[in-house]
Parts: C-alpha cells; sequence; structure tokens
C-alpha cells in the first residue's frame, strides 16, 4: 500500500476549510510582490542621489510609497495568517476527531498495546504543538523563500555576476547544513521516543501514587521517574552538542550574502565592468535577502517535528479497522450466540484455543475459572471489542463480522470489572446508557440496581458530578451506577464481567436480586469469582488455559468437573471462614 503525504493528511484534515490555504499562499505572494517594492524604490533613490536629484518632493513621493507598500505588506500578511489559523485549528479538531473515531473502531488489544499516557501525549500535547507551525508555514515559509527568489532573479537580470556572488555564502551554509542533517540523523526521533518513555513513567507514577506510599515504595518508584527525565535531558543534549557547531556555521553562512558581493563587486566597478549604481543596488537587494533566509531556515527544525508527528498520527489512522459492514444486510434471528472454534491471539500468543460454546436467547451462563483463563477475553470477543483470529461467533445466526459495529453494539450492555465514569453528573452517567433517557426512565434505572438511596446521600443527589474517571466515589459505588447505565440500555444481551467485585456482600445480594428481574427474556452473561452467585444459572462453563474444561449446570459440574469441584471447595471454606470471623467479631463486641 502506497503511503500518503504529509499533505495529503492536511487536505483532508482540513476538509471543507481547504482552500483557506490556498487563499492563504496568494495573500502571501501578494504579500511577498509587496515586500519587493521598498528595495526597488531604495535602489531608485540611490541612483537619483548618485545622479545628482535634490528634488525634496521626489524623494518624498518615494518614501510614501515605501510606506503604502509597508502597509500592504502587513494587510495581506494579516489576512493570510488569520486564514491560515482557521484551516490550521480545523486541521486540528480534524485529527483529533478522526484519532477518536479511530480507536473506537479498531480491535481493543491494539489500543490495549499502547500506555494511554501515549495516546494522551499524541492527541492532546503533541497535537497541538503543530498550531504554531502549520499555521504559520503556509504564509510565512512561502513569503520568506519566494522573496529571496524574486530578488534573486532580479540581481540576475541586474547583472548575472553580481548575482551569483550572492551565492558564495549559501553554499557554505549548506556544506554545514549537510554536516548538521547528518549528525542529527536519529536525533528527533530519539528525543520523541524518551519524552514519550518520560510521559508514560509519569502517567504511570501518578495513577499508582496511593500503591507507591502505602507499600513504601516512594523512593523506588520516584527514580524510575528521575531516571526518565535524566535520559530524556540527556538526549537532547547530546543531540544539541552534536549539532551545535554545523548550526551555527549554517546560521553564520548561508544568511551572508555580502561575503561574495562586496568583494565580487568592487572588483568589477573597479574594472569598469558594472556601473556604481547597480552595484549599489547589488548590495541593497542582497540585503535584503538575509531576513527572510534566516525566517525560513529557522522552519527547518519545526518540518521536522512535524513530520514526526504526523508519522505517529498516521501510524495509528492506518492500523487495520475491525471487519464490519457500514449497513444491516439481514436482521438476525432471535439472540441466541455461538462460539466455533474460536481461536485468539494476543501479543503473539494464543490464548484461546478452539472454544465452543452455545448461549440460547433468554439464559442464565455464567463464566468461570482461575484467574488468566481467558474469561474476561471471552466476553470482550462476545462483546465485539475485539476480533478471532480464526472461528466465528455468531449472533442470531448471523456473523457479528457481517453486523454493523454500531448496530450490534446496540445489542450487548457490557459490564466490566473495571468500570468507568466520565466527569460528568451521576445522571448523565446513567443517561449515557440510553440517549434521550428521561430523568424518570434514570431514577427507575437506579432504583432497580440498589443505587437509588446512597445517589440521595450525595451532595447534590443525582446531580453530584462523579470526578475524573468516578474518582470522587467508592468502587463498588462506581460499579452500580455502571449496572444501572447497563441496565437503562435495554439490550437483549447482558454481559457482567466480574462487575460486582468491589461490592459487599449486602450490595452484591441486591444487585443480583434487581439484575435477575430486569434481564428476564433476555440473556444474561455473567463472569464470576464468587461461584454462590452463579449456582442457579441455566448453564456454567469452566475455562482452563484457554480451552473449556466443561460444561453445565452448577450440580452437574460438581459431580463431573474435578476443576470446579475445587473451585466451589475453596469458594465454600472462604466463605465459612468470613462467617465465622463475623460471628466472633460479633461476640467481642457483645462482651464489651
Amino acid at each position: 500500500m502506497k503511503k500518503r503525504s504529509l499533505l495529503s493528511w492536511v487536505l483532508e484534515f482540513a476538509g471543507r476549510k481547504r482552500s483557506y490555504f490556498g487563499a492563504s499562499v496568494v495573500l502571501a505572494i501578494l504579500g511577498v510582490a509587496a515586500s519587493f517594492g521598498p528595495y526597488l524604490i531604495i535602489a531608485r533613490i540611490v541612483r537619483q542621489l548618485l545622479a545628482g536629484n535634490r528634488e525634496w518632493a521626489f524623494y518624498l513621493r518615494q518614501v510614501m510609497f515605501m510606506g503604502l507598500f509597508w502597509l500592504v505588506r502587513m494587510t495581506l500578511h494579516s489576512f493570510s495568517t488569520s486564514l491560515s489559523h482557521v484551516a490550521t485549528f480545523t486541521v486540528l479538531g480534524g485529527i483529533r476527531k478522526q484519532l477518536c473515531e479511530k480507536l473506537s473502531r479498531i480491535p481493543l488489544g491494539s489500543v490495549l498495546d499502547d500506555n494511554s499516557g501515549s495516546y494522551k501525549n499524541i492527541i492532546v500535547e503533541r497535537v497541538d504543538s503543530m498550531e504554531t507551525t502549520l499555521a504559520h508555514i503556509v504564509p510565512e515559509f512561502t513569503a520568506n523563500i519566494l522573496l529571496p527568489i524574486v530578488m534573486f532573479i532580479y540581481l540576475i537580470t541586474l547583472d548575472w555576476r553580481l548575482g551569483l556572488a550572492n551565492l558564495v555564502g549559501a553554499g557554505i551554509g549548506l556544506v554545514f547544513m549537510a554536516l548538521m542533517l547528518l549528525k542529527s540523523r536519529g536525533g528527533y526521533e530519539l528525543s520523541v521516543e524518551k519524552t514519550k518513555k518520560l510521559n508514560d513513567t509519569a502517567v504511570e507514577y501518578i495513577n499508582g501514587i496511593e500503591v507507591i506510599k502505602a507499600f513504601g515504595k516512594t523512593g523506588s518508584s520516584y527514580e524510575k521517574f528521575v531516571k526518565a527525565a535524566r535520559e530524556g535531558a540527556d538526549v537532547f543534549i547530546n543531540w544539541m552538542r552534536r549539532c551545535i557547531w554545523p548550526q551555527s556555521g549554517t546560521m553564520a553562512f548561508l544568511p551572508a550574502t555580502f561575503l561574495g558581493v562586496l568583494p565580487i563587486g568592487l572588483l568589477l566597478v573597479r574594472n569598469g565592468s558594472l556601473a556604481p549604481g547597480d552595484f549599489i543596488t547589488g548590495i541593497i537587494l542582497s540585503a535584503g535577502l538575509i531576513t527572510p533566509l534566516v525566517v525560513a531556515f529557522s522552519y527547518s527544525d519545526d518540518l521536522l517535528k512535524m513530520g514526526t508527528i504526523f508519522g505517529e498520527v498516521t501510524e495509528i489512522l492506518e492500523r487495520n479497522d475491525m471487519e464490519r459492514p457500514s449497513k444491516l444486510m439481514a436482521k438476525p434471528h432471535g439472540s441466541d450466540i455461538s462460539l466455533k472454534d474460536v481461536r485468539f491471539t494476543y501479543k503473539h500468543k494464543e490464548v484461546l484455543h478452539g472454544i465452543n460454546m452455545d448461549i440460547k436467547t433468554g439464559e442464565f451462563v455464567a463464566i468461570v475459572g482461575p484467574s488468566g483463563s481467558g474469561k474476561s477475553t471471552i466476553a470482550r470477543l462476545i462483546d465485539s471489542l475485539w476480533d478471532v483470529n480464526s472461528g466465528s461467533i455468531t449472533y442470531g445466526g448471523a456473523n457479528i463480522k457481517h453486523l454493523p459495529l454500531d448496530y450490534y453494539m446496540g445489542q450487548i450492555a457490557y459490564v466490566s470489572q473495571d468500570n468507568y465514569l466520565f466527569d460528568l453528573s451521576v445522571k448523565e452517567n446513567i443517561r449515557l446508557g440510553r440517549a434521550g433517557a428521561t430523568d424518570e426512565d434514570v431514577i427507575n434505572a437506579a432504583k432497580a440496581t440498589g443505587c437509588h438511596e446512597f445517589i440521595l446521600g450525595l451532595e447534590n443527589g443525582y446531580d453530584t458530578v462523579v470526578g475524573g474517571a468516578g474518582g470522587h466515589l467508592s468502587g463498588g459505588e462506581r460499579q452500580r451506577i455502571s449496572i444501572a447505565r447497563a441496565m437503562l440500555k435495554n439490550a437483549p444481551v447482558v454481559i457482567l464481567d466480574e462487575a460486582t467485585a468491589y461490592t459487599d456482600p449486602e450490595n452484591e445480594a441486591i444487585v443480583q436480586s434487581s439484575v435477575a428481574k430486569l434481564v428476564k427474556g433476555r440473556t444474561l452473561i455473567v463472569i464470576a469469582h464468587r461461584l454462590s452467585t452463579i449456582t442457579s444459572a441455566d448453564r456454567i462453563f469452566v475455562i482452563k488455559d484457554g480451552n473449556v474444561e466443561g460444561s453445565g449446570t452448577h450440580e452437574e459440574l460438581l459431580e463431573k468437573c474435578g476443576l470446579y469441584r475445587k473451585m466451589w471447595e475453596a469458594h465454600s471454606m472462604a466463605r465459612d471462614e468470613d462467617v465465622d470471623e463475623q460471628a466472633s467479631a460479633s461476640k467481642e463486641a457483645a462482651n464489651v
């Protein structure tokens, strides 16, 4: 597949505002023409002075014309940069929008392979850092490249020898530039890599600060952050050390037009082959080449950075989407779910080895097994968060790969053990389950899942803002709100992936009872670590090391599945110990 150019991506992101870039360039070119006028006027003034013209009105008119050219130049520059900024912010918005949309279309595994801090860094800081370059590079880089070209062409027409004399310093400067680029090779890419590592380490340190302090790991964890910061600083320092002398040489010689113009021009005047007036004009125009060349050169680092950032952005955008059609061709019959010889590989390791499961409409099905056996992976495959590597998953007789993602997502209500709440009110977090739900619908869902009472006890009730990731609530409260959100969705299939893991036994019983009422007529798939909560399941699948170890009812598995029997015995023993501890604590409290 042919790699797309940076320009094609920019124009795509710009959307309907892409013409603004074109208009900005046109205005910049007109500004260049206006910038060129004062130099010609100065040359004319010098010629008239040498010719002995002492007319005050003539020089006043020339100065006024110079002021007019300057005013036109500044006006055109203002309009040009305004248009480029409008287009640039459209580009940045388009990039962020497409990145977020892309993350929702690619498999979850592809997203989880990278640290969340990396995505945040790319979508927020890295994209934002392109604003100055992209907004100014179109009008200003264009103007500062075109102006020297126009002046050089005029110098060539004035005297070709004088024109070529301007290239002496530029030639030496280009040699230094080539040396700088050679020494700079890989420097910026390495700095990006180390900056990413520092950002990821900082996010990890902040997110884990509670655990770090609880277990006294402040020193070692902080040392990891300090090491990442030091490595990042060393990369920049070493990069600058390698390039400082070639860069200084480039900055010194590239705009040094007088290096060739003055000695060669004086020699030509002395020999009589160049008129003094033309020599003075050449000096003036050569001086005008210096500033735009320096400004244009100053954008070289920005262009390099923008290319790298676009590389990071397009790497995400060019990942393979999940294989889904855009339109529903045939509606599934019912909501039966079937897994046939499903295999799944994560990070080059196969974690599911030919899973076969049949889940009928309206069944209460549980999936249990040791930690790391693949239970949650199966749930995520059913919810289409990942794509199977081989085999198939069907819904209502239709392969889920043949169903539009939006349609299929509407058929599944998924609640994981890692419940995420947005920094919105409790009411709005529950309402995310179904757009357009009324306040009454939200409250009914909360009542049905046993969280109405604790919500009323919050500072502002249903209008209480839960904080980032629901940080103002306890783990159990977040879980119950997530379940209420899933119930409000009213989907035919409900998946609870250890969704009551952080709920205390009393509230877990309330939630389980509520869920049982709400899922009547719907399919319920529960991944549970407390086996006592799924003994009434129509069918239980026991997973071990990515394989189905056994399936059947609770009684059937106790009889024929050794792994399930051991799990049940361990669970019963732990539950009995909890009961004994509670009884002992109650007795001690009574004695006191």
